[in-house]
């Protein structure tokens, strides 16, 4: 009788999943549709940004680094593979340069060789 009671259990299920509809997004085979708020890429605003290290000092995945030669030049460089796109970086920035879009990273063969230059200022 306990055999009986398991295959049925397992047939139940089967037929639920054949009859209800998917309950996973059609991304491969349709478009991706995002929800509002989500924490993609990362961009700097270059009028904002005045390399003051903020972002870097909060970031708790070590993904932002800051190169700084002097005050006014200055290297503010992205990790993608070491962020956890938690948003703490664009909550610390006092003047509003860094935020998150609404954008998918792109994918790379070599997660520790790629680097993104979020903002480089250069004196002349």
């Amino acid at each position: 009788m306990e055999k009986f009671k398991k295959r049925f259990t397992l047939f139940n299920a089967i037929l639920e999943a054949l009859i209800n509809p998917s309950e996973t997004v059609a991304f491969p085979f349709g478009e991706l549709d995002l929800p509002h708020g989500f924490r993609g890429a990362l961009v700097v605003d270059p009028e904002k940004c005045n390399g003051c290290g903020l972002c870097v000092r909060d970031c708790p995945a070590e993904g932002l680094d800051l190169v700084k030669k002097s005050q006014v030049d200055f290297k503010l460089i992205h990790f993608p593979a070491r962020c956890a796109y938690c948003g703490q970086c664009e909550a610390s920035c006092r003047r509003g340069a860094i935020s998150h879009t609404n954008q998918l990273v792109p994918p790379s063969a070599d997660p520790e060789g790629y680097v993104v230059v979020l903002h480089e200022s250069k004196v002349e």
